[in-house]
């Protein structure tokens, strides 16, 4: 029976001893099947020596966004570019109207403040829909474990142990069933 070398980080509800330095800990790695499972403090997941954290195979795969996040930034743009254009012809024709009429002065004052108040009310509607597409999208998710690798010197130990204690379980089953050592005298 060989021991997969892939960690899950785990807390546990009582402190036990580090397996490096013996500090009271309360971090378990342990294998997906519980076979093989070790206390170890946090600080020593952070050292190559002892483990380096495995990426996850979804993380791998996945280039950057989804195609319906691009999709969605695609569409916003596309209505962001839109409103620009509809406000510039629209500035292009208030302009031409403006030279026009004689008061110039009034007339932009006026539509200076319309445009300030419309540019107000749309940052609030632009706000409301983006927050509320969020926490329609969000979904509760399962809780995802760190995956640790442990270094090749420490996972031999482990295995070592391992090695060790299946042994002395098969000596210990095997004891009662030898024959006993003779107990006479030579003569």
């Amino acid at each position: 029976m060989s021991i997969p070398n892939l960690y899950y980080k785990r807390t546990a509800a009582t402190a036990k001893a580090c397996y490096i330095c013996y500090k009271p800990t309360t971090t378990v790695l342990a294998t997906i099947d519980t076979t093989d499972f070790l206390y170890t403090c946090s600080v020593h997941l952070t050292d190559r020596g002892f483990a380096t954290r495995a990426l996850d195979p979804e993380s791998e795969t996945k280039i950057g966004a989804s195609l319906e996040e691009i999709a969605k930034v695609k569409e916003e743009w596309e209505r962001k570019q839109r409103r620009k254009k509809e406000e510039k012809e629209k500035a292009e024709r208030d302009k031409d109207k403006e030279k026009d009429t004689e008061g110039k002065d009034k007339d932009k004052g006026a539509e200076d403040g319309k445009k300030a108040e419309v540019s107000q009310e749309k940052k609030p509607e632009s706000t409301k829909t983006s927050s509320s597409s969020e926490s329609g999208q969000s979904t509760p998710s399962r809780p995802v474990h760190e995956r640790y690798i442990l270094h090749r010197d420490i996972f031999a130990l482990r295995v070592a142990d391992h090695r060790r204690r299946r042994q002395a379980a098969q000596a210990k089953d095997l004891a009662p069933r030898l024959p006993g050592a003779p107990r006479g005298t030579l003569s």
